[in-house]
């Protein structure tokens, strides 16, 4: 199907789904979107989801739901205001509370999901039919978040990581940047909330993300300390090597074993600070000897 046809299609399912829709889902259909990256759970499960739909999560979402997640852009609740969470009930939050998208709330660990690096500039693609003014609001599980529960109020923090206001329509689809936080690790929820000011209505959805597993890896100022550290040890062995280098060599049996003196032996007596001693005794016997010698001559005479 060309990329026009498709799009044609997409826009009116999302004009007149809501009309089939119960009445808890009513409301105006003037403005309909989702993430696409990193993908939400509703496109990843949605018709148009591709490989992602036969994954074992959303074959499980789409059970779960009792129907495909066609409007997949139009998971929205009216009049809500900012009360996100006095609307939006614990273990409700990634259908926003509407029945029609219940299965996007199973507490599980295998939702297809984005790669995403701690601290990188996050540029987050929420494709929209129809452009409507409107803020959104980005959170991220806190660290230590467990996938295999379900997701609650408590899970996320009190204030978004990230808050923008009007971003343009470009290409069907808003841009919005913001700096993911650097302290998480593993398997997260990015939970973005699109507040409409042209329109009652507030979007909510998740998008799951996996950061990589924290290694034991020190920060590069305690690397360099480290490396100075190691570096002045390996100095000072390397200098006790090179000053014991001669008694390690004469201990060789090249030099035989008497050349290391020992303590109390002859070699440590010639050479040591008695020699001196020695000598000026041998000195003065001899000198002793030549005077009783020559008093003996001058005697005779």
């Amino acid at each position: 199907m060309p990329r026009t046809t498709a799009h044609r299609a997409v826009l009116t399912a999302a004009l007149v789904t809501p009309l089939l829709l119960p009445l808890w889902a009513a409301g105006p259909a003037r403005a309909h979107g989702a993430p696409t990256d990193p993908v939400s759970r509703v496109v990843a499960c949605s018709p148009e989801g591709g490989g992602r739909a036969g994954s074992a999560a959303c074959r499980a979402a789409v059970a779960a739901n009792g129907a495909p997640f066609t409007a997949w852009d139009n998971l929205r609740v009216a009049n809500v205001d900012g009360r996100d969470r006095q609307v939006v009930p614990d273990g409700k939050l990634c259908s926003g509370g509407l029945p029609g998208y219940k299965g996007l709330d199973l507490a599980r660990a295998d939702w297809p999901a984005t790669r995403m690096t701690p601290g990188q500039t996050l540029t987050m693609r929420y494709v929209s039919t129809i452009p409507h003014t409107g803020t959104f609001r980005m959170y991220l599980t806190k660290p230590g978040y467990d996938p295999a529960g379900p997701l609650s109020w408590s899970d996320l923090p009190e204030k978004p990581f990230a808050e923008v206001a009007d971003p343009a329509l470009t290409d069907g689809a808003y841009r919005v940047e913001a700096t993911l936080p650097s302290d998480r690790t593993g398997r997260h929820v990015l939970y973005t909330v699109w507040q409409n000011s042209s329109t009652p209505d507030t979007y909510y959805s998740c998008s799951d993300v996996v950061f990589p597993e924290k290694k034991d890896r020190a920060l590069p100022e305690e690397k360099q300390e480290k490396e100075a550290s190691r570096g002045g040890e390996k100095q000072a062995s390397r200098g006790v090597g090179k000053e014991s280098t001669p008694l390690a060599s004469n201990s060789g049996p090249a030099s035989g074993p008497t050349s290391v003196p020992t303590p109390g032996s002859a070699s440590e007596s010639a050479s040591g600070p008695s020699t001196p001693m020695l000598a000026g005794g041998a000195a003065a016997v001899l000198l002793l000897t030549g005077g009783a010698a020559l008093a003996v001559r001058l005697r005779r005479r």
